[in-house]
């Protein structure tokens, strides 16, 4: 894996869960992307959300949305390996999908808030966290507010969340800064199917 584009068969041997997580507007799906060009067996998990498909999102695809009642269902019925609300909005990651993949050995990829990482880290301590950082919180800054399309209140509620999960780094085994998207899929590739963290 020197060159950063995939991996061998080693290391698609090991079945590892990945975690990341990082404050919005980091540029997480970008990131993401990126991973899924350069390896498409990769595992990414499909969140079960309660909010309203935004403009161009595919129910299945991007996440799978459903309403209270049903999300309540999956929390009792213990389908769910971890949920959160945010922003006024439920999130989970339907566990059955993310339990078949490492079985079968495929490393696993969750993209979840900090509240949920923290459930994977109680669930499954040999889950490797990962955080995606900006380059300075000036530039989240700048990412955030530059749009200029977004309510301030709404703007100011969003930086005061990403200083929340900043503070939380200590947390994580591994931080990337996402400085160059190509860079920062590269780093994260190769801890998603790398040696296991060192146990702590």
């Amino acid at each position: 894996m020197s060159d950063g584009t995939g991996a061998g068969p080693g290391a698609r041997a090991r079945s590892r869960l990945t975690v990341l997580s990082g404050p919005s507007g980091v540029g997480k799906s970008s990131v993401l992307a990126e991973l899924r060009r350069r390896d498409p067996d990769l595992h990414f998990s499909v969140s079960v959300t309660t909010r309203k498909p935004r403009p161009g999102e595919v129910d299945g695809v991007h996440y799978h949305f459903v309403d209270l009642a049903e999300f309540g269902k999956m929390v009792d019925n213990g389908k769910l390996l971890e949920h959160a609300e945010f922003a006024g909005n439920r999130y989970g990651t339907p566990r059955e999908p993310v339990e078949a993949a490492l079985a079968a050995g495929r490393p696993s990829l969750l993209e979840i808030e900090l509240q949920g990482a923290r459930q994977v880290r109680a669930a499954m301590p040999e889950a490797r966290l990962v955080m995606l950082a900006p380059p300075s919180w000036e530039d989240l800054v700048e990412r955030l507010t530059g749009r200029g399309t977004e309510d301030p209140a709404v703007v100011a509620r969003r930086l005061e969340i990403a200083r929340e999960e900043l503070a939380a780094e200590p947390e994580f085994d591994e931080v990337v800064v996402n400085a160059d998207v190509r860079s920062a899929a590269t780093r994260l590739l190769d801890l998603v199917v790398g040696p296991p963290p060192v146990a702590r």
